[in-house]
């Protein structure tokens, strides 16, 4: 008797099982709901790599400013080298030419102006801007804006 009501019980779980929760509507909705998350998954992930991307641009093209502004001082210097007026200053100094009536005042190489030349520029490269998580996902969806 207690054996009937067990079979009974199973064979009614295996009719709800097969016509109840494994319906092709139910079998349909779910693989649906699996597509849908896998889809959102992968768009979620392909805009964080997008953002990650993005940053490295942004980085490297600071980089590449900073770069270019060393490499104009490096040609300035070169051109102020070539120059007749530091030809007269090195002669002046390296080999004590003097023109009548003057002295000859010499600095310290590393002076607080020379240290500090170009510092200001450096340091608004190098300045991060802080922008709020709306205006970050506006320059990430449209940045041509």
């Amino acid at each position: 008797m207690m054996m009937d009501k067990i079979g009974a019980r199973w064979r009614k779980i295996k009719y709800w099982l097969k016509h109840g929760f494994l319906s092709v509507e139910n079998v349909v909705l779910v693989v649906a709901i699996a597509l849908c998350l896998t889809w959102t998954y992968q768009s979620i992930k392909a805009m964080t790599r997008n953002w990650e991307l993005v940053e490295r641009l942004n980085e490297e093209q600071k980089a590449l400013q900073l770069l270019t502004i060393e490499v104009e001082a490096a040609e300035l210097e070169n051109e102020y080298y070539a120059s007749d007026e530091y030809r007269e200053l090195a002669a002046r100094k390296f080999a004590g030419k003097q023109l009548p009536g003057e002295r000859m005042v010499y600095l310290p190489e590393n002076s607080e102006i020379a240290k500090n030349k170009y510092q200001e520029k450096v340091a608004v490269l190098q300045e991060e801007k802080t922008y709020s998580n709306f205006k970050k996902w506006m320059m990430y969806l449209f940045p041509n804006n």
